[in-house]
């Protein structure tokens, strides 16, 4: 298909989900069947994560080369540009037109453990939008897409001042938004009001994981810096020690956060699935 902003004109909402390469080099067997499985599962698109600075950066392009050309998933390919020079983003980017990526996700990532300050502040990129802004201005035939934050970037003062960056992604050239995840849809629908008042009527994906885990959700808070609601405390709470329970309940949230998404017009909704189809199917056989 090539780019995915087709996808946004069809009037239904579209489903995607998240893969990344895993940490370990024996877990790497198991991405290409699950990339199979995801196949059969068929979401509208699959997204490919990149380590910050180009860690796992070959694996990266390899299980977007097999989603792409063996499993014949569209992919949306992650760039983080915290650790790249304009030559090679240059060169990454020639990497994923060769295997036939269309659509990339331009994120700034986190700084690199090994980055020195003064290699930090001296970036070429020093916001994912002049990232997205130089590729625009190279001619280069991609889609873009940015992220962007329901509960307001940790590093941002205020949510005016985050919902503004924003809007700065989409001058830079980004055609559509996947948002960080949140578990309240009333953060996402004011993010989207706020966005479109300014004039950026853009696609925007909302970004929701099933907490399936007690432990998951300590570590997802941390990350996103996201809220969690009563009624999920409360989940936690009862069933966090009883695993079937609480992966049963917490995919229940989930869907129900995403059935309130779609009926409410959200243009697309991405699941983060930590790599496992079994949670995709349910999520997308629901919704669908």
């Amino acid at each position: 298909m090539g780019s995915i902003k087709e996808l946004y004109n069809r009037g239904k909402t579209v489903l995607s989900c998240e893969i990344y390469p895993p940490k370990k080099e024996d877990e790497f067997a198991n991405i290409y069947a699950k990339l199979e499985r995801l196949s059969e599962i068929k979401p509208d698109f699959v997204s490919v994560t990149y380590g910050a600075g180009g860690s796992n950066a070959g694996k990266a392009v390899e299980i977007a080369d097999y989603a792409k050309n063996k499993a014949g998933l569209e992919v949306v390919s992650h760039i983080t540009s915290v650790g790249f020079s304009k030559e090679k983003l240059i060169e990454g980017l020639d990497k994923f037109k060769e295997i036939g990526i269309d659509n990339i996700l331009v994120l700034r990532g986190d700084r690199p453990k090994a980055m020195t300050d003064e290699q930090f502040n001296s970036r070429d990129f020093l916001h994912a939008s002049d990232m997205a802004a130089f590729i625009r201005e190279k001619g280069m035939d991609f889609t873009l897409l940015g992220a962007c934050y329901p509960h307001k970037h940790p590093e941002a003062v205020t949510e005016e001042e985050d919902v503004l960056n924003t809007k700065i992604k989409v001058e830079s050239g980004c055609d559509v938004l996947i948002s960080q995840l949140f578990f309240e849809n009333e953060y996402f629908y004011r993010l989207k009001d706020k966005l479109y008042g300014l004039g950026e009527k853009v696609p925007i994906s909302a970004g929701i994981m099933p907490v399936t885990s007690a432990k998951q959700l300590g570590t997802t808070v941390t990350l996103s810096g996201t809220t969690v609601p009563e009624e999920l405390s409360s989940i936690i709470s009862k069933h966090g020690d009883n695993p079937e329970e609480m992966r049963k309940y917490g995919i229940d949230y989930a869907i129900r956060q995403a059935m309130d998404l779609k009926e409410k017009g959200a243009e697309g909704i991405h699941f983060y699935i930590m790599n496992k189809p079994e949670l995709a199917k349910e999520l997308i056989d629901a919704v669908k």
